[in-house]
Formats: structure tokens, sequence, C-alpha cells
């Protein structure tokens, strides 16, 4: 199919871009479900010229695609209290998580702020402390730059 633009697939997750003009969503699903008789392809539609993907939501511009971080509507900012009784490194488990996923993304510097902010929110709900917050950001971005080099 040379209308595809992009075909990319994680596990059961799939991507697909195609240009509207030369084909139509119908003949890609036809085309897909006929592969095997155990695929069937149920389609997340663009709104507004984005869609979710895995942990991204990317965004079709006239000349790009744009990446940013994609929060599900069912996400909340609780996670371990800093005050509770768990060890160390579970508190830190989701901070880590957080800011390994938020410094390799080609995220724009605006994007890549309200994501540092939002982090910095569910820590401060959460009675993360703020200095080890940052140095869990300092370690992770120093990683991430060692890793480009």
């Amino acid at each position: 199919m040379k209308s595809i633009a992009l075909y990319v697939r994680y596990v059961d997750d799939i991507l697909v871009i195609y240009d509207t003009t030369k084909i139509n969503l119908h003949t890609i699903n036809t085309y897909i479900n006929k592969i095997h008789n155990n695929i069937n392809l149920n389609p997340t539609y663009e709104e507004h010229n984005s869609i979710a993907f895995l942990d991204l939501t990317i965004t079709c511009r006239l000349t790009k695609l744009e990446a940013d971080i994609y929060w599900k509507p069912t996400t909340t900012d609780t996670t371990i209290n800093f005050l509770s009784n768990h060890p160390i490194e579970q508190k830190m488990a989701a901070f880590r998580f957080h800011i390994t996923r938020m410094h390799p993304l080609p995220l724009n510097p605006d994007m890549k702020q309200t994501e540092w902010e939002i982090i910095q929110s569910i820590a401060k709900n959460n009675n993360f402390l703020q200095h080890l917050l940052l140095k869990l950001n300092r370690r992770d971005t120093t990683q991430s730059q060692q890793q480009k080099n």
C-alpha cells in the first residue's frame, strides 16, 4: 500500500498514518482484516489532528509530526505518600518512571517544562521531598545526555 506514510507496531498496538486523498480507512481495515482470520482491527481515530499511541500523543502539523506525553483521563496524581511506611525505593519508583519517560522524547522545551511541572505537582501532593525529585531529574538528565553522545 503505497498510500501509507507510516506503519509502526508495538506488540498489539499499531499506528498507521496514511494519505486520505489516496486511500480510505475502509480499504485499510478490509486489507488488514483479510490477512488472518484472528486479526480484527479496531481503529481509534484521531481527534483534532491528534491520536494517543502508547504513552504518546501524536499530533499532525502541516509539515511534521509532534509528540507529547499522553496522560490517560483516568490518571490521578496519587502515588505512595512520602510520609508512609514504605521503603524509599518504592516511593521513588513512580517519579523515576515519569522522569525517565520524559527525557528521551523529542519534546519541545515548552512541553518538557509542562511535563516537569506535572511531575512536581504530583510530588508535592504526595509529600515527596523536592530535593530528591531534583536529584532524580539531574541523574536522568545526565544519563540521557551520555546516551546521546
